[in-house]
């Protein structure tokens, strides 16, 4: 099996690379001018080493190689790393890059997003705190309002039945003080008809008078004023 073989059998059978890492790290190996000049330069060392084996022990024959074979194959080898360097990895190392650009890119994004989710946050709870702080100012304010509003409801209404009680009391005074006047009429009346009985006559004016006031001065209404 010659070596171009052998590394096409290697290639296939290594599977397809499962982590971005251990590709970027093949494809440097692969990619590296040093390489692959490396490997020329041990190609051309391993060649003569061989055919001087060949010769010592019996020729290249004895060992069931094929000079001409070998220098095929590692020309081929060779061959093989250039042509994978230009027409295989630099596309899949154009397609890494790009695919790590976006992979950065998208952790870019995520990270603003998780900084832009927790600004909200912030911004959510301030505003919530404001709210209830400003609910609290609210309800302080309505139950201060309240409490003066009752305490003037309150004032007014003592104000008020102050006011009505006056105004009963002025009434029966002046209902008791027309009820006095009536019947100090009334009295004053009843006694001058029984003091023109007893005397057996009218009095005059001035007589009259002051028999009434002589009996009201002696009676319970002159003696308490009403």
């Amino acid at each position: 099996m010659g070596l171009s073989s052998l590394g096409a059998g290697l290639l296939t059978r290594s599977g397809p690379v499962k982590t971005q890492r251990q590709r970027s790290g093949i494809a440097r190996l692969l990619t590296r001018p040093r390489l692959i000049a490396l490997g020329f330069g041990a190609a051309s060392g391993i060649v003569p080493a061989v055919a001087s084996a060949a010769e010592e022990s019996g020729g290249i024959a004895a060992l069931g190689i094929s000079l001409p074979g070998l220098v095929a194959q590692l020309v081929n080898f060779g061959i093989l790393l250039i042509v994978l360097r230009l027409f295989l990895f630099k596309p899949i190392m154009k397609v890494m890059d790009e695919r790590k650009r976006k992979i950065e890119e998208g952790l870019q994004a995520s990270t603003k997003a998780a900084q832009a989710a927790e600004s909200s946050q912030e911004e959510s709870r301030r505003a919530m705190e404001q709210a209830r702080a400003e609910g609290r100012e609210l309800i302080g304010r309505a139950q201060e309002t309240a409490g003066r509003l009752r305490e003037e409801l309150e004032a007014q209404a003592r104000r008020d039945a102050d006011a009505l009680v006056e105004r009963a009391r002025a009434e029966i005074n002046r209902e008791r003080e027309q009820a006095v006047q009536s019947l100090r009429a009334e009295f004053a009346d009843l006694t001058v008809r029984a003091a023109e009985r007893v005397v057996g006559q009218s009095l005059d004016r001035n007589a009259h008078q002051r028999l009434i006031d002589e009996t009201l001065a002696t009676s319970s209404f002159g003696r308490d004023g009403n």
